[in-house]
């Protein structure tokens, strides 16, 4: 059974819905199909309505009043005011007339909406408004409060282009005769993952990140050229999450043509505006960027945002589910289910097979699961991690050497997103037991926002970081960290200190200017918790390079010593190690038919596939880039 197309949808609505509720309009409005009613009440009257309709149509339903339904805003704000109890800490009302919402911004959003919805349906009957409930972040964050008001700022153009993409949703042209994967970066390499899944009806891009490791543009950038399509051609583009390597060329394909929506959660949307617009800043100084501002811009205005296990549609024929991938905040695999059961894909991105502070290890239970794309950059035969707890001790025991008996300075460069909330919260829990340890830790570049956008979204963190943020008592802003605020030289001639850093492989940022002014002091260290990239200069010092040429104050050429300590400690990584990417396969409920490994240097590609062909049981290959793979 194929999806309804419009008329067919329209006509089960009508006649589920009675005529009491008055039904005023069916429209699609990207993913959603959206139903205006005169008499919002009539209709929250039956309880399972929205059920019925969604189960019949197949679709995901929105149930809006009629514009002619609403209240003034002034009375709406009121009303809200009655309405939700104070100590709900609402923040912001908002309106946007073109989709009849009122965005409600507070502290304690589950005040807002109330137990099982009541409260914010009680807004709605009473005011005709559709409350969107957006949690305040308990940091102040620029780039969220930007995103939000730019998102209100333009309903108009959002709401056409939303209507647009709801109707090429709803067509439905026969059925679909093949399917297969084109492999446009990250394959037997790290960096610019890009893949391109193709059926007889839709195009999509899976990712399309940037290798911040090397400025070559034939390594830096995936192979999009090779397709010969155009990009005005592409139905959609997923991410799976939020690190350049994934979303940094997204907004040049805007730049050349595409003018289609960018599918990924909440928080994956607002990171990757923070870490594209860094970007920009980084690149700026030293060459031509790849795309502007304003194709960042647009990225947002086109960005459809899934939560985890919320099935949409994204084209006539491709279903989009995201599921918890345990990498980073919002981090998610991706699985499309193409025209009714021909085939079911898993694209993991990068994914997280076990224990860490921030969250919960990534879902491996799925519908159905014929092809599964995954991971590889701890693929080798060699690649181990460590126990946590050993991994902590290591951590503080280098740090408490270096500071409190060198009187030295530890920096450790961080990817801004992931790595380095899970080393602030190893550094507050070990603050905590040692009293005498009463170092500062000091945060340059994005840390503090990325953090701040954690705050936003509690609800994608484990369950005891999330408890602490709702109780005001978040991780991310205690006294131990100090936000860099004075000149760099200052905190590496002061005390010391601990100093956290992007970028995590010092391709540039914060971490190479403090690298600059403290490598020659030998009371000082290096620690890498991150992944360092095959073409990363911090690969070449952690491999044991100690001579460096960079240019002093005035511009002139000379040696930089690596006098300082330089260390690895392994457990922090947000992605799988060996052991942890075999049993998660183990683990996919259901079992895979193929697997093809990615993401990883060539070496771990090919290791994992022949394991798994090995020792699974499952047949398995390292595709490399540029191949196109018949999925039916």
């Amino acid at each position: 059974m194929f999806d309804l197309d419009l008329k067919e949808i329209e006509k089960n609505i009508t006649l589920i819905v009675p005529s009491t509720v008055g039904v005023t309009d069916i429209t699609p409005e990207g993913v959603d199909i959206v139903i205006s009613v005169k008499n919002i009440r009539e209709f929250y009257n039956s309880d399972q309505l929205i059920k019925r309709i969604a189960s019949t149509i197949r679709k995901r339903v929105i149930v809006r009043s009629d514009p002619s339904q609403l209240a003034d805003p002034d009375i709406t704000t009121k009303a809200i005011t009655e309405i939700v109890p104070v100590d709900a800490g609402v923040d912001k009302v908002r309106f946007r007339p073109e989709f009849c919402e009122v965005w409600i911004e507070a502290l304690k959003p589950g005040l807002v909406i109330g137990k099982n919805g009541v409260t914010m349906r009680e807004i709605m009957v009473r005011t005709g408004w559709q409350p969107k409930i957006l949690r305040t972040p308990t940091m102040a964050s620029s780039v969220l409060a930007g995103i939000r008001s730019t998102l209100i700022k333009e309903s108009p153009e959002r709401k056409k282009f939303l209507s647009g993409i709801g109707k090429k949703i709803c067509s439905n042209g026969g059925s679909v005769e093949w399917a297969r994967i084109t492999c446009l970066g990250a394959f037997q390499e790290v960096g610019r993952s890009c893949m391109l899944l193709e059926t007889s009806k839709s195009k999509v891009l899976i990712d399309c990140g940037i290798n911040a490791a090397t400025t070559d543009p034939a390594k830096a950038y995936p192979y999009l050229s090779s397709t010969n399509m155009a990009l005005d051609q592409i139905d959609a583009v997923i991410l799976t999450h939020a690190h350049l390597d994934h979303c940094g060329f997204v907004p040049f394909i805007y730049a050349y043509g595409y003018d289609g929506p960018i599918y990924c959660t909440p928080p994956t949307r607002d990171l990757s505006v923070l870490l594209q617009m860094d970007y920009l800043g980084v690149t700026k100084k030293s060459e031509n960027p790849p795309y502007k501002i304003k194709d960042v811009h647009k990225q947002l205005s086109n960005c459809i945002t899934l939560n985890y296990e919320e099935v949409a549609d994204i084209s006539p024929d491709i279903k989009l589910t995201f599921y918890n991938a345990g990498h980073i905040l919002g981090s998610a695999a991706v699985h499309l289910h193409i025209d009714e059961g021909l085939h079911n894909l898993v694209i993991t991105g990068d994914l997280k097979y076990g224990y860490t502070r921030l969250f919960n290890q990534a879902n491996t239970n799925f519908p159905r699961a014929e092809t599964l794309f995954i991971e590889s950059t701890y693929g080798g035969k060699n690649d181990f991690g460590i126990n946590r707890r050993d991994a902590d001790e290591r951590l503080i025991s280098i740090i408490r050497h270096t500071t409190l008996e060198k009187k030295g300075k530890v920096l450790i460069p961080v990817f801004s997103v992931g790595r380095a909330q899970e080393i602030m919260l190893v550094l507050e829990e070990y603050s905590k037991r040692f009293p005498d340890w009463n170092i500062p830790v000091y945060l340059d570049g994005m840390i503090l926002e990325a953090s701040a956008i954690h705050t936003a979204y509690p609800e994608y963190l484990r369950h005891n970081i999330q408890k602490r943020i709702l109780s005001n008592d978040s991780p991310f802003e205690k006294e131990i960290f100090e936000p860099v605020k004075k000149p760099r030289k200052e905190v590496v001639e002061g005390e010391p200190a601990v100093i956290l850093a992007p970028s995590g492989m010092l391709a540039g940022g914060p971490s190479v200017d403090y690298l600059r002014q403290m490598a020659e002091d030998e009371r000082n260290t290096l620690i890498f918790v991150g992944y360092q990239s095959v073409l990363s200069f911090g690969r070449r010092i952690q491999k044991g390079l100690k001579e460096i040429p960079t240019e002093d104050e005035n511009g002139k050429l000379k040696t930089m010593q690596i006098n300082m300590r330089v260390e690895t400690v392994e457990g922090y990584s947000g992605h799988s190690d060996r052991i942890q990417l075999l049993n998660y396969i183990r683990a996919i409920s259901p079992t895979p038919h193929k697997v093809f490994t990615m993401h990883g240097d060539e070496n771990n590609c090919l290791e994992l596939a022949r394991t798994v062909n090995n020792s699974l049981r499952i047949e398995a290959r390292a595709p490399m880039a540029l191949e196109t793979i018949r999925l039916r």
